[in-house]
């Protein structure tokens, strides 16, 4: 297979696993921004209001909106940030916790379901080459120039559907 032919199975298989996810998870019937950014939350815990739009690649006042949104549904709450006043933390509540954990499990049977179609070898071997392929994104600074260098490292069974 061609380097060039790689490239472009690595995008369609990221292209269609994503409309997918987004398709089964329903984008926890929100917006797919709204979605994103409380699995992002799920992922690293509360989150100064720029950090998170800058881990997403958004704009703060799209971020922002999203957040007012959000905090409207009671999944999140905005705190003035302990850390610098200028600034808010948003942070999931009880409630946006429970929505993460129904969408994770919600991806994880649709991940579940995907790979039973494979072989035990099949599903072994796409679970390599997955461990593989994250553990070069995690060393690629194009993949992790959103996110500050203490930032630890996402888990490695969570899912976004966007």
């Amino acid at each position: 297979m061609s380097e060039s032919t790689h490239g472009s199975l690595l995008r369609e298989v990221a292209r269609l696993y994503t409309r997918a996810q987004r398709v089964v998870a329903d984008c926890c019937s929100t917006t797919n921004t709204q979605c994103h950014l409380l699995t992002e939350l799920g992922r690293a815990g509360p989150l100064p209001l720029s950090e998170l739009g800058t881990r997403v690649s958004l704009e703060k006042s799209c971020v922002s909106r999203a957040v007012e949104a959000m905090a409207a549904r009671g999944w999140v709450s905005k705190e003035p940030n302990p850390q610098d006043a200028r600034s808010w933390l948003v942070t999931l509540t009880a409630d946006g916790e429970r929505t993460v954990r129904e969408l994770n499990r919600t991806l994880d049977d649709h991940a579940e379901t995907l790979l039973a179609s494979l072989s035990a070898r099949e599903r072994d071997a796409v679970e390599t080459s997955l461990l593989t392929l994250l553990k070069a994104l995690r060393e690629d600074p194009a993949a992790m120039c959103c996110l500050p260098p203490e930032a630890p490292e996402p888990d490695r069974n969570s899912k976004s559907c966007c």
